[in-house]
């Protein structure tokens, strides 16, 4: 699952904030979305992102790609985990369905991202901040009303490459091995930032950023109530760990179109559950 990679997205990597989902934080004991998270006291980057000492934070992101035979594929003496992904033929519908069990073409590559005009917590205008037009339009409009109605938003993460996806993953499979890594990070083509439809987001301080803390913020709490009039879902909610295959992310947003977003948010479910792909395998 190795390609050679460029020099811009070896600068992409080494200026990546370790924030995002699936694998950009320290392995907490609940699974989490291997591709938001910071570290920290919190699950995700697992997050996706290293550990680090002193409150600072490693970001996996920043970690360099490895050649052929990277730990992404599971070793010889293991077996492949049962219920393997299985590529997806559709992978630029706007609902394409990423997760354990479906996954992105190895060569992917979204054909329409552009930067939304929007604040993130980081200055430099790198890879992390692309979304797919019809997505990076409808989260203007988002931060716009969340701005207008007093809950400034701001951006942590958003596409990742499957070049970086998999630098992420075989940090962690380097640091924990291949099994447990699986746990709390997203294999290679199965993260949804690959897609170029979701972003991690926080509040305008940067605070909390892909931690469990967010949920307690205003921000959050007009996310979980408003995303869905923009076309996007709180994409990991909470008490669904056994229908998405991860813990809550109140953080990661995901677009999937106005109608199907509020449909999903009218029954409190989540994609799986609208297209009918259930359960996840964990």
């Amino acid at each position: 699952m190795k390609m050679k990679i460029g020099s811009s997205v070896a600068f992409a990597l080494s200026m990546m904030l370790m924030a995002g989902c699936s694998g950009d934080k320290e392995p907490a004991k609940k699974e989490t979305s291997s591709e938001h998270k910071q570290d920290g006291k919190t699950k995700e980057e697992k997050q996706p992102s290293g550990g680090s000492k002193g409150g600072v934070m490693q970001d996996p992101e920043s970690a360099t790609p490895h050649k052929k035979n990277d730990p992404s594929e599971p070793p010889q003496n293991n077996k492949k985990p049962k219920g393997s992904p299985v590529v997806v033929s559709n992978p630029e519908s706007i609902p394409v369905l990423v997760n354990k069990q479906s996954k992105l073409p190895e060569n992917y590559t979204p054909k329409d991202l552009i930067y939304p005009n929007v604040p993130f917590i980081f200055a430099e205008k790198i890879e992390k901040r692309k979304m797919r037009k019809p997505a990076a339009q409808a989260l203007e409009k988002l931060f716009a009303a969340a701005e207008k109605n007093g809950v400034p938003l701001s951006g942590v993460s958003a596409y990742r490459s499957h070049a970086i996806q998999t630098a992420v993953f075989n940090n962690y499979v380097k640091k924990d091995g291949y099994q447990k890594a699986r746990t709390y990070s997203a294999l290679p083509g199965t993260s949804e930032h690959e897609t170029g439809l979701s972003i991690d987001v926080t509040s305008r301080d940067g605070k909390c950023p892909a931690q469990d803390c967010f949920d307690e913020t205003k921000q959050a709490k007009w996310l979980a109530k408003h995303a869905s009039e923009y076309g996007f879902i709180i994409r990991y909610p909470k008490g669904k760990d056994n229908v998405t295959g991860y813990k809550y992310e109140p953080w990661h947003i995901r677009f999937v179109g106005k109608d199907i977003a509020v449909k999903i948010a009218e029954s409190n479910g989540t994609l799986e559950e609208y297209l009918n792909a259930v359960p996840v395998a964990k």
